[in-house]
Protein backbone atom coordinates (compact mmCIF):
# COMPACT_ATOMS: atom_id res chain seq x y z
CA UNK A 1 0.00 0.00 0.00
CA UNK A 2 1.29 3.94 -0.63
CA UNK A 3 2.41 5.81 2.11
CA UNK A 4 0.03 8.77 1.04
CA UNK A 5 -3.47 5.87 1.08
CA UNK A 6 -2.64 4.87 4.42
CA UNK A 7 -2.84 7.96 5.51
CA UNK A 8 -5.70 9.36 3.74
CA UNK A 9 -7.58 6.07 4.81
CA UNK A 10 -6.87 6.64 8.63
CA UNK A 11 -9.25 9.44 8.13
CA UNK A 12 -6.58 12.13 9.53
CA UNK A 13 -6.58 14.02 6.24
CA UNK A 14 -7.22 13.48 2.28
CA UNK A 15 -5.24 11.22 -0.02
CA UNK A 16 -4.01 14.83 -1.94
CA UNK A 17 -3.35 16.60 1.80
CA UNK A 18 -1.39 13.57 2.83
CA UNK A 19 0.58 13.44 -0.37
CA UNK A 20 1.69 17.19 0.20
CA UNK A 21 2.12 16.48 4.24
CA UNK A 22 4.66 13.69 3.25
CA UNK A 23 6.64 16.09 1.06
CA UNK A 24 6.85 18.02 3.75
CA UNK A 25 8.55 15.77 5.92
CA UNK A 26 5.94 15.36 7.75
CA UNK A 27 5.68 11.34 8.61
CA UNK A 28 8.05 8.93 9.14
CA UNK A 29 8.65 4.85 8.43
CA UNK A 30 9.68 2.88 10.91
CA UNK A 31 11.29 5.37 12.65
CA UNK A 32 12.79 7.22 9.24
CA UNK A 33 11.83 10.46 7.68
CA UNK A 34 10.26 9.57 4.71
CA UNK A 35 8.99 12.06 1.72
CA UNK A 36 7.87 9.50 -0.75
CA UNK A 37 4.12 9.52 -1.18
CA UNK A 38 4.19 6.48 -3.16
CA UNK A 39 6.53 4.86 -0.67
CA UNK A 40 5.11 1.56 -0.25
CA UNK A 41 4.40 0.15 3.52
CA UNK A 42 2.83 -3.04 4.77
CA UNK A 43 -0.04 -2.19 7.03
CA UNK A 44 0.35 -4.98 9.15
CA UNK A 45 4.46 -4.46 10.27
CA UNK A 46 5.47 -1.03 9.51
CA UNK A 47 5.19 1.86 12.00
CA UNK A 48 3.51 5.29 10.46
CA UNK A 49 3.73 8.15 12.16
CA UNK A 50 2.10 11.21 10.90
CA UNK A 51 1.93 14.83 12.33
CA UNK A 52 3.43 12.83 15.88
CA UNK A 53 0.23 10.78 15.54
CA UNK A 54 0.73 7.12 14.72
CA UNK A 55 -1.33 5.94 11.97
CA UNK A 56 -3.14 2.70 12.91
CA UNK A 57 -4.96 0.84 10.02
CA UNK A 58 -8.44 -0.10 9.54
CA UNK A 59 -9.52 -1.35 6.43
CA UNK A 60 -13.27 -0.72 6.95
CA UNK A 61 -14.91 1.23 9.78
CA UNK A 62 -18.47 0.69 10.60
CA UNK A 63 -20.74 3.22 12.76
CA UNK A 64 -23.75 2.47 14.30
CA UNK A 65 -25.90 6.22 14.12
CA UNK A 66 -29.42 6.94 15.82
CA UNK A 67 -30.78 8.98 13.18
CA UNK A 68 -32.82 12.11 14.02
CA UNK A 69 -35.86 13.56 12.57
CA UNK A 70 -35.05 16.06 9.57
CA UNK A 71 -32.26 14.71 8.18
CA UNK A 72 -31.56 12.92 4.95
CA UNK A 73 -29.98 9.44 4.19
CA UNK A 74 -27.15 11.11 1.97
CA UNK A 75 -23.59 11.60 1.95
CA UNK A 76 -23.98 15.02 0.67
CA UNK A 77 -27.12 17.73 0.30
CA UNK A 78 -26.87 21.55 -0.56
CA UNK A 79 -30.81 22.05 0.37
CA UNK A 80 -31.00 19.77 3.31
CA UNK A 81 -29.13 18.43 6.63
CA UNK A 82 -27.73 15.10 5.73
CA UNK A 83 -26.79 12.35 8.13
CA UNK A 84 -23.11 12.18 7.00
CA UNK A 85 -22.88 15.60 8.87
CA UNK A 86 -23.69 14.26 12.25
CA UNK A 87 -20.09 12.29 12.08
CA UNK A 88 -16.87 13.72 12.70
CA UNK A 89 -14.35 14.97 9.77
CA UNK A 90 -12.34 12.18 9.71
CA UNK A 91 -15.25 9.73 9.06
CA UNK A 92 -16.56 12.23 6.55
CA UNK A 93 -12.61 12.13 4.54
CA UNK A 94 -13.10 7.88 4.79
CA UNK A 95 -16.64 8.44 2.54
CA UNK A 96 -18.48 6.90 4.75
CA UNK A 97 -22.19 6.23 3.47
CA UNK A 98 -25.27 4.81 4.87
CA UNK A 99 -26.06 1.48 4.29
CA UNK A 100 -30.05 1.73 3.05
CA UNK A 101 -31.84 4.45 3.58
CA UNK A 102 -34.21 6.09 6.23
CA UNK A 103 -37.24 8.66 5.45
CA UNK A 104 -36.01 11.95 6.11
CA UNK A 105 -38.80 11.72 9.19
CA UNK A 106 -38.25 8.28 9.97
CA UNK A 107 -35.51 7.92 12.80
CA UNK A 108 -33.57 5.34 14.95
CA UNK A 109 -30.66 2.86 13.71
CA UNK A 110 -28.27 3.90 10.75
CA UNK A 111 -25.56 1.96 10.05
CA UNK A 112 -22.57 3.41 8.10
CA UNK A 113 -19.21 2.16 6.57
CA UNK A 114 -17.24 2.44 3.82
CA UNK A 115 -17.20 -1.28 3.29
CA UNK A 116 -19.16 -1.36 -0.05
CA UNK A 117 -19.02 -4.95 -0.37
CA UNK A 118 -21.04 -6.03 2.74
CA UNK A 119 -23.59 -3.03 2.54
CA UNK A 120 -24.66 -4.21 -0.80
CA UNK A 121 -24.97 -7.70 0.24
CA UNK A 122 -26.72 -6.26 3.56
CA UNK A 123 -29.37 -4.90 1.18
CA UNK A 124 -29.62 -7.80 -1.21
CA UNK A 125 -33.11 -9.26 -1.47
CA UNK A 126 -31.55 -12.63 -1.52
CA UNK A 127 -29.93 -12.40 2.02
CA UNK A 128 -33.60 -11.59 3.95
CA UNK A 129 -31.66 -9.31 6.34
CA UNK A 130 -34.15 -8.14 9.09
CA UNK A 131 -34.47 -4.39 9.98
CA UNK A 132 -37.18 -3.95 12.99
CA UNK A 133 -39.21 -0.66 13.28
CA UNK A 134 -41.44 0.50 15.68
CA UNK A 135 -44.43 2.56 14.81
CA UNK A 136 -47.52 4.63 15.96
CA UNK A 137 -50.14 4.98 13.52
CA UNK A 138 -53.47 7.70 12.97
CA UNK A 139 -56.19 4.93 14.17
CA UNK A 140 -56.10 1.59 15.50
CA UNK A 141 -55.21 -1.57 13.02
CA UNK A 142 -58.09 -4.01 11.61
CA UNK A 143 -58.20 -7.76 13.48
CA UNK A 144 -56.58 -8.90 10.08
CA UNK A 145 -53.86 -6.64 9.75
CA UNK A 146 -51.25 -9.13 10.76
CA UNK A 147 -52.46 -11.82 8.82
CA UNK A 148 -52.47 -9.10 5.48
CA UNK A 149 -48.61 -8.49 6.69
CA UNK A 150 -47.81 -12.32 6.62
CA UNK A 151 -49.49 -12.73 2.90
CA UNK A 152 -47.67 -9.45 1.14
CA UNK A 153 -49.09 -6.59 1.19
CA UNK A 154 -49.94 -4.79 -2.13
CA UNK A 155 -48.77 -1.65 -2.42
CA UNK A 156 -48.80 -0.99 -5.86
CA UNK A 157 -49.56 -1.99 -9.26
CA UNK A 158 -46.99 -4.49 -9.36
CA UNK A 159 -45.34 -4.11 -5.97
CA UNK A 160 -46.15 -6.78 -3.60
CA UNK A 161 -44.13 -6.75 -0.59
CA UNK A 162 -42.42 -10.26 1.32
CA UNK A 163 -44.46 -11.36 3.89
CA UNK A 164 -43.68 -9.08 7.39
CA UNK A 165 -44.36 -9.33 10.98
CA UNK A 166 -46.60 -6.95 11.92
CA UNK A 167 -46.66 -6.96 15.95
CA UNK A 168 -49.57 -4.34 17.69
CA UNK A 169 -49.67 -3.68 20.59
CA UNK A 170 -52.92 -3.55 23.03
CA UNK A 171 -54.01 -0.16 21.95
CA UNK A 172 -53.64 -1.43 18.19
CA UNK A 173 -52.21 2.08 17.21
CA UNK A 174 -48.77 1.54 18.10
CA UNK A 175 -46.60 -1.82 17.63
CA UNK A 176 -43.41 -2.86 15.80
CA UNK A 177 -42.86 -4.27 12.57
CA UNK A 178 -40.39 -6.51 11.14
CA UNK A 179 -39.34 -7.02 7.29
CA UNK A 180 -36.61 -8.24 5.08
CA UNK A 181 -36.63 -5.75 1.95
CA UNK A 182 -36.33 -1.97 2.09
CA UNK A 183 -38.81 -0.75 -0.62
CA UNK A 184 -39.77 3.17 -1.23
CA UNK A 185 -41.77 4.69 2.06
CA UNK A 186 -42.51 0.72 2.58
CA UNK A 187 -44.20 1.07 5.69
CA UNK A 188 -45.99 4.21 5.02
CA UNK A 189 -47.24 2.72 1.87
CA UNK A 190 -48.19 -0.69 3.41
CA UNK A 191 -50.68 1.17 6.27
CA UNK A 192 -51.70 3.43 3.50
CA UNK A 193 -53.27 -0.03 1.98
CA UNK A 194 -55.10 -0.60 5.16
CA UNK A 195 -56.79 2.73 5.22
CA UNK A 196 -54.15 4.11 8.21
CA UNK A 197 -51.65 6.40 8.15
CA UNK A 198 -48.10 6.21 10.02
CA UNK A 199 -47.71 9.00 12.90
CA UNK A 200 -44.04 8.16 13.81
CA UNK A 201 -41.27 5.26 12.85
CA UNK A 202 -38.08 4.37 14.60
CA UNK A 203 -35.63 1.59 13.00
CA UNK A 204 -35.20 -0.04 16.37
CA UNK A 205 -32.62 -3.10 14.96
CA UNK A 206 -31.07 -3.74 11.26
CA UNK A 207 -29.48 -7.28 10.76
CA UNK A 208 -29.84 -8.00 14.25
CA UNK A 209 -27.66 -5.40 15.59
CA UNK A 210 -30.52 -3.47 18.43
CA UNK A 211 -30.11 0.72 18.36
CA UNK A 212 -28.00 1.26 21.57
CA UNK A 213 -30.18 2.64 24.04
CA UNK A 214 -27.48 5.03 25.57
CA UNK A 215 -27.17 7.03 22.09
CA UNK A 216 -29.83 10.13 21.71
CA UNK A 217 -30.86 11.02 18.48
CA UNK A 218 -27.87 12.34 16.04
CA UNK A 219 -25.13 10.27 18.57
CA UNK A 220 -23.05 7.60 17.07
CA UNK A 221 -20.51 5.24 17.92
CA UNK A 222 -18.82 2.31 16.24
CA UNK A 223 -19.65 -0.72 15.88
CA UNK A 224 -18.06 -3.49 18.68
CA UNK A 225 -16.41 -6.41 17.45
CA UNK A 226 -19.17 -8.65 18.01
CA UNK A 227 -21.80 -6.08 16.61
CA UNK A 228 -18.97 -6.05 13.85
CA UNK A 229 -19.52 -9.64 12.87
CA UNK A 230 -22.91 -9.68 13.33
CA UNK A 231 -23.36 -7.56 10.25
CA UNK A 232 -20.51 -9.35 8.32
CA UNK A 233 -22.41 -12.68 9.10
CA UNK A 234 -25.24 -11.58 7.64
CA UNK A 235 -23.87 -10.35 4.88
CA UNK A 236 -22.12 -13.53 4.00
Amino acid sequence: MRLDKLIADSGAVTRKEAAAAVRHGEATLNGTVVREPDRKVDPGRDAVIFRGTPIVYREFVYVMLHKPAGYVSATDDRSLPYVLELLPPEYRKRGLFPVGRLDRDTTGLLIMTDDGQTAHRCLSPRRHVGKVYSFTCEAPLPEDAEAAFLSGVVIGEDEVCKPAILSPDATRTAGTVTLTEGKYHQIKRMFERLGNRITSLKRESFAGIPLDPSLAPGEWRELTSEETETLLSAAK
